[in-house]
């Protein structure tokens, strides 16, 4: 009788599992439908109001099908060349993830169905992409909308757009004539025993560290080490230039000018958070001998599947599974996927920060932190749209070779922290990244998420970074 009533119970629950996974399934195929639709109709939206705001048709990512073909020299590099001034620094092709331009929606899938069949009864279309652009041949070709932005990197284009907020605080970058990264700096300012660099997380500023940790280190922490936290680019205080494609390697690169060549930095330990995670690895691939150590919260690390051709696409649909439930699916989905409907929550929110700030202090009363709702509404779409897809989407070929150079080359100790009640980043990719680098050790914190592994054991963990930083001394 026990047994029985065992077994019943095994089978509502089943069933019960079973009507909550189909619901999901069904409500997120009717929503994104319709969020397909709505997309389309803000692209056109988009495009008369940038022409009547700034006069001129602005590139969007959605003619995934309109791309442009690019001689070089080398295979693995874009040279873009405005009459006959060619761009200083070349864009390697790899820098650029494909989930820019491609992202199957049902509209597309329908469109790519109808041309197949004109195709099959040999109706020719009414627009196919272009004959003058089908002519040309050349080594690779890329999504136009690039070629645009770097063809107005070269000609000094427009460094805001009308769509951002042009307060004080938000543009007080575009002032200077050097653009450099903003960044906070505590500790012994001439000879210091050691410098910690400090990398953010996703929406997110350097307040995300000095509001939290920096208070809460020892005197002697303070005086023999120089705390170094940064805005990334495009977040925060730091410059948030309209035609940048907010590439891993310009992320990278001004970190190093901004940071490790400014402040004379020479050997460093690293702290970081979610992307900054990425970031970090970069930096301590590209300096073996200058990390005296890692330490990891949260790093997005996604395993590609071997016999899986596009990796930033088996990554982006980790982190954007296009689902309803649980609900920061929906959110980062709606941010991934979307290029124009993000766009709009970015209009909304970060161009009437002030008033949105306004009204959290009011309504949280303080239960909120101010330096969190402000570091999450100091970016722009621009900004948070190519490093979503250019730094967490596009470096999911990349990551396993980091990780085995850090593994073989980069010998620092790696420590990893993670929230056990993350729901941003499954635990999971902890342990993933521990199976490629097996010394790395993991402390799963239970009871704690994504912001409060830090926010929640401020003392504590500030405790042990410092017994992290003295170990590597040691």
């Amino acid at each position: 009788m026990v047994a029985s009533s065992s077994s019943m119970a095994i089978s509502a629950k089943w069933v019960l599992i079973t009507i909550a996974r189909f619901s999901n399934e069904a409500l997120s195929f009717f929503l994104f439908s319709l969020l397909d639709v709505i997309d389309v109709l803000l692209c056109f939206v988009y495009k008369v109001a940038d022409f009547f705001y700034e006069s001129e048709w602005k590139p969007c990512y959605c003619s995934s099908h309109d791309q442009e073909a690019i001689s070089s020299g080398d295979g693995n590099k874009i040279l873009v060349s405005e009459k006959g001034l060619s761009l200083s620094t070349k864009l390697k092709l790899e820098e650029v993830s494909d989930t820019l331009y491609t992202r199957p929606s049902l509209l597309s899938d329908l469109s790519k169905v109808t041309v197949n069949e004109l195709r099959r009864l040999k109706v020719k279309p009414f627009v196919i992409g272009s004959t003058a652009k089908a002519a040309v041949r050349s080594t690779f070709t890329v999504n136009s909308t690039i070629v645009e932005m770097l063809q107005e990197k070269i000609n000094g284009g427009q460094s805001r757009r009308w769509s951002e907020c042009n307060c004080k605080l938000c543009s007080c970058w575009s002032s200077s004539s050097k653009q450099s990264l903003f960044v906070r700096s505590q500790g012994p300012k001439d000879h210091p025993h050691e410098d910690v660099l400090f990398i953010h997380g996703f929406i997110s500023s350097s307040a995300f560290w000095t509001e939290t940790l920096f208070p809460h280190f020892s005197a002697s922490a303070k005086s023999a080490y120089r705390l170094l936290a940064v805005d990334l680019l495009g977040f925060g205080r730091s410059p948030k230039p309209a035609n940048s494609l907010y590439t891993l390697k310009e992320h990278v690169d001004m970190i190093e000018s901004s940071v490790l060549e400014t402040h004379k930095v020479k050997s460093f330990h690293i702290v970081a958070h979610s992307l900054g995670c990425i970031l970090a690895l970069a930096l301590a691939v590209k300096h073996p001998g200058s990390v005296k150590s890692l330490t990891l919260l949260a790093p997005p690390y996604y395993p590609v599947p071997k016999g899986e051709e596009e990796a930033s696409q088996y990554v982006m649909r980790k982190v954007a599974p296009r689902r309803v439930w649980p609900p920061i699916a929906l959110g980062a989905s709606i941010a991934c996927w979307y290029e124009h409907i993000s766009r709009t929550v970015c209009l909304l929110i970060c161009k009437n920060h002030r008033f949105w700030e306004f009204l959290t202090k009011l309504i949280a009363r303080n239960r909120i932190e101010s330096f969190l709702v402000e570091g999450f509404f100091a970016h722009t779409h621009n900004a948070a749209w190519h490093t979503l897809h250019n730094v967490i989407c596009g470096t999911g070929g990349k990551m396993e070779r980091y990780l085995d150079i850090i593994r073989e080359t980069v010998k620092c100790e790696v420590n990893i922290f993670h929230g056990g009640d993350d729901d941003v980043v499954p635990v999971e990719c902890s342990y993933n990244l521990k199976a490629r680098v097996p010394r790395a050790r993991v402390n799963v914190v239970q009871n704690k998420d994504h912001i409060t592994i830090v926010m929640g054991r401020r003392k504590a963990f500030a405790r042990e970074l410092e017994g992290i930083w003295s170990n590597s001394n040691a």
